[in-house]
């Protein structure tokens, strides 16, 4: 039987840290003292992590390196180029502006510098891109309502979205109220993290009071056949990162994740890795996992990249575009 060579096939990718996918490379160009076995031990987590905190940590070093204009610059365009070589044909990339303020930024400059690196990445590379501001559960709503806001002020840009990220367990929604209600009125495009760290009920908030149209990992919805029935019912997109789940203790094992129940449920999905470096994974590999675990055939990988542009935060005609490739290209390519 012919396996399928997926580094030759377009892909689309909706979830995706910024600061999570530094390369060796634009690590060690932006400090030099940073060797290989430093950047291994620091940047990429273990297989294993206590949970969805500890995995997080690793993102710290990440945002370490992405506080001036230069280096929020060369981070951004060394993402575009590791997307180019595995044919990432369009990518929505996410980060929290308020992250990269430590050394004297405004949010509005960093948001301005990463959206300037995306229109350079994308004459650059040919890999279309949008971007999306994070909130995080830790953030107060001032801090919540400023990154909307930037949100809002940047719209007709790169910026395509807005989502909250971070660590649900350990902390409520109440911060984030005001800031949802605020893109839902300004009809502004919206993902957010849940049924990652908590259960189904997280999905079962966050859908009724922040009103996605996606939901970020989503993975434990499947707790509760209601709430898939409900996603099913709503067209509610789930962005399923399967590596990062089973290294946040999500699941137990990659013969643990119900990736394969989510599609097998008609539930619209997509694969995508997260965090490149912090997992050290890319699409290949995620795709190659699920083929040897659960016999994936091609046809279900071109199924979630055409739910996933079906779902992007772009315009229709670029949605067409896009479905044209994936349609066209997914058809022959083996080895």
């Amino acid at each position: 039987m012919k396996r399928t060579d997926y580094s030759l096939l377009p892909k689309v990718e909706l979830h995706l840290h910024l600061d999570c996918c530094l390369s060796f490379e634009v690590v060690n160009k932006i400090d030099p003292t940073i060797s290989f076995e430093t950047y291994r031990e620091s940047f990429v987590a273990p297989p294993k992590c206590t949970d969805l905190a500890d995995y997080i940590t690793r993102a710290v070093s990440g945002c370490n390196l992405m506080q001036t204009k230069e280096q929020l610059r060369l981070v951004t365009l060394d993402l575009f180029e590791q997307l180019k070589k595995e044919y990432v044909i369009y990518a929505e990339i996410r980060f929290a502006p308020l992250l990269h303020t430590f050394k004297g930024l405004s949010s509005v400059e960093v948001v301005e510098v990463v959206n300037e690196a995306v229109s350079e990445g994308i004459s650059q590379t040919g890999v279309e891109a949008g971007l999306i501001l994070c909130t995080l559960r830790h953030f107060s709503e001032q801090q919540s309502m400023e990154t909307v806001n930037l949100v809002k002020e940047f719209e007709g840009s790169n910026v395509i979205g807005f989502d909250i990220a971070a660590d649900e367990a350990g902390f409520p929604i109440d911060n984030h109220l005001k800031a949802f209600v605020f893109a839902k009125e300004n009809k502004l495009h919206i993902t957010a993290h849940a049924g990652e760290a908590k259960g189904a009920e997280s999905v079962w908030e966050t859908l009724q009071h922040f009103h996605p149209t996606r939901i970020g990992h989503g993975v434990r919805s499947v707790e509760d056949p209601k709430l898939m029935e409900f996603l099913k019912q709503n067209d509610i997109h789930l962005e399923v990162c399967p590596t990062s789940n089973v290294q946040t203790n999500v699941v137990e094992s990659i013969e643990h994740h119900p990736v394969d129940k989510i599609y097998q449920s008609g539930v619209s999905m997509s694969i995508n890795t997260d965090a490149r470096t912090i997992s050290d994974v890319d699409l290949k590999h995620e795709y190659e996992l699920l083929e040897n675990q659960f016999n994936w055939q091609k046809e279900y990988f071109k199924q979630c990249n055409l739910e996933a542009i079906k779902h992007a935060f772009i315009s229709s005609e670029k949605k067409r575009t896009l479905a044209k490739k994936i349609e066209e290209m997914w058809v022959e390519i083996n080895y």
